[in-house]
């Protein structure tokens, strides 16, 4: 089993203003290392190489995240010890506070690489439901089924 992360945000203004353009400007190094870190499997691309044009919903301004990791452990330290932190730390510079949920964990058979649905789904799930097997969070997290 591997896990799959969606993360979502609402940018605060237009993705070509200035005011996002070191978020913008960050984005291929950060995908650069998330791509060479160990345990990484896949992200959601454009032909760009990112994915700041794919737009699952219906607010222009919701960018979207989506990985597939070989274990939690693996995208927990690109998430939280890896140079891709600090800009966690820098996300009210570029994204509005968000209500409810904004990322979504969930359990992903070995090969299998998830749809923007399939990952607004889970995320649905977690909203409706709370953290439980199907969908969850690092603070709630689910051992992978067996």
């Amino acid at each position: 089993m591997h896990i799959a992360q969606l993360n979502i945000g609402i940018l605060l203004v237009q993705r070509d203003e200035p005011m996002v353009a070191g978020f913008m400007e960050a984005l291929d190094p950060i995908n650069a290392i998330a791509d060479a870190s160990p345990g990484f499997v896949w992200r959601l691309v454009t032909p760009e190489g990112n994915a700041t044009a794919i737009r699952p919903f219906d607010d222009e301004r919701i960018l979207v995240n989506m990985s597939v990791w070989e274990s939690i452990e693996a995208l927990e330290a690109f998430t939280y010890r890896s140079p891709h932190t600090p800009y966690i730390g820098r996300r009210r510079e570029w994204f509005q506070r968000f209500e409810g949920h904004f990322m979504v964990l969930w359990w992903v058979a070995a090969g299998h690489l998830p749809d923007v649905e399939e990952a607004k789904e889970r995320l649905a799930l977690l909203e409706r439901d709370g953290p439980t097997r199907a969908a969850f969070t690092f603070r709630r997290r689910f051992p992978p089924p067996t």
